[in-house]
Formats: structure tokens, sequence, C-alpha cells
């Protein structure tokens, strides 16, 4: 392990794909926190979960990654579901509930830490009581977007990333500038295929993709994020040095299901019983 102390904030998520009948553990601020351990770093994961079944396999796949179950708050709800079908790729949400993770905010234990962290990262439906929180106090840290461009503030944001067009004949120029002018400092820009952008403050930094035969694209960009934080700000490597390594991380997150690697488990029989008026409902629709 190095000495680098690195904490993912945010997100989990138990996926079930209903047609091919598994669940999968991920959420971008975990599938990050798992990376950075992968990789050898000193990670935790800060979020919630509630007091339910659903809970009992996050906490089990949590540990198996060797992350600190303690670090995960248990509170009064339902923990976060999605409840999805995949055919070769092309995905339909019947159900996503972010469950008492949505706007969470470490207690102040947790909170403390992330004042002592040499990075800290949001995961997508962050609080924008934490990120203003953090920018006030100096944190470094960096906070992921997705496609829901300004529903934070971003005014004194170290760092943002963002999913752009995947057309090449579409600039990304204009979004970074209104990231830019949202008060964002620095930006990266991921377009699948296309490959990724990042624009320093000064200057724009470009990289493809690392072509791969694609099994699950979920978590690819949390891997790309995970690698790039660690190659630029803390491994000190150029832009484009870290946006590559980034590239070929995240094309290996696409050679298996899941966000990371992980025992790929039959959905339990308890979950579509207590999800069956959803799917009924979806699937007559």
């Amino acid at each position: 392990m190095t000495n680098f102390k690195l904490i993912a904030v945010g997100d989990n998520c138990l996926d079930a794909y209903l047609n091919k009948d598994f669940v999968t553990v991920g959420g971008n601020a975990l599938n990050v926190a798992v990376q950075w351990r992968r990789q050898g770093f000193d990670s935790r994961y800060f979020g919630a979960l509630g007091p339910d079944e659903e809970a009992e396999i996050m906490f089990r796949a949590v540990e198996e990654a060797g992350l600190i179950p303690a670090d995960i708050e248990i509170r009064p709800g339902a923990s976060a579901v999605t409840l999805l079908t995949d055919d070769a790729g092309e995905r339909r949400f019947l159900l996503e509930s972010l469950g008492v993770g949505e706007n969470y905010v470490p207690n102040p234990e947790r909170y403390e830490a992330l004042l002592h962290a040499d990075w800290v990262h949001l995961g997508t439906n962050s609080s924008e009581q934490l990120v203003r929180r953090l920018v006030a106090d100096g944190v470094p840290f960096s906070i992921d977007v997705s496609t829901r461009y300004f529903d934070l503030p971003l005014e004194g944001v170290p760092l943002l990333f963002a999913s752009g067009p995947d057309d090449p004949t579409e600039p990304v120029e204009p979004l970074i500038a209104r990231f830019n002018e949202a008060g964002a400092r620095q930006v990266v820009i991921t377009c699948g295929k296309r490959g990724s952008f990042y624009d320093n403050g000064s200057e724009l930094f470009c990289a493809n993709s690392v072509p791969v035969t694609v099994v699950d694209t979920c978590g690819a960009g949390d891997s790309f994020i995970a690698t790039f934080l660690v190659s630029r700000f803390l491994e000190d490597r150029s832009e484009q040095a870290a946006l590559t390594r980034s590239a070929a991380n995240a094309a290996e997150t696409c050679s298996h299901l899941g966000g990371f690697p992980q025992p790929i488990r039959a959905i339990p029989q308890w979950l579509l019983d207590k999800y069956d008026s959803v799917i009924r409902t979806a699937q007559r629709a």
C-alpha cells in the first residue's frame, strides 16, 4: 500500500439484471474506491445503506474488495437498487432508486477524515451541501457529474469529470468553456470510443480510447477516473500519460461483468418478490 489517503464518497448500488438473472454491486463512488484499492492505494469508501437485505449483499462485496465495511453508515430507509435489462449493451432501466445514499453527507467523524485526505472523489448524485463545504475547506477533490452537467454548484471545484459527445464532429471545447464559466478549475471529458479530453486550465489534451472486446461497459468510466486521479495528481505523470493510462484501465474494466471483478450472484427470490409490482408494470409497458 502507498501512503496516499484516498476517499470516495457517495453513491453505491445493487444492480439487478432481470433478463440475465444476476446482480452486481457498483456505483460511481464505490467503484472508484475499489479501483484505487486494486491499484495498491490506501482507499476508503464513505456512503450509506439501509437496514435491509440489499445492504447485506453490499457489505459482503465491499469486504471482498478489501474496503472497510464499517466506513459505511446505516441510515433509516432503503438501500439503492437498480432494476434493468441488458440486450447486447442496450440497457433498459425499470427502476433507479438512490435510496438513503441520495444527497449523502458524511457524519462529523467521517467528514474530519476528508479534511486530511490526499484526494477525495465525489460520485454522481452528490450533495450540494457537501460540494460547498469541501470547496470552503480547501479539500483537494473531484466530482463526476456524468451528463447532469449543472445540477451542482461548480464554483471552485478543483476537478470535474463529465460524459461528453461520442460524435467526433461535435467539438468538446464549448462544453468545457461552460464548465469553466461555472467555476470548475480543471475538466476531464470522457467520450466513449471517441476518447477523452483534459483541460488543465490552460491547455487541452486528448487521448484515444483503447479497443477491447466488450463484455460490460459498467464502471469503465469509474476505472478511468480512479486511474487518472492517481496518475496525474499523486504520481505526477504528464497530462498525456495520465489520459493514456486511464483509457487502458477503462478498457480492461469492459472485459468483465460489473464495475470491478466480483462474484456474480443470482438475483435472490426475495428481491424479485419485493419489486414484483414494479417488474410486472414494466413488462406490460
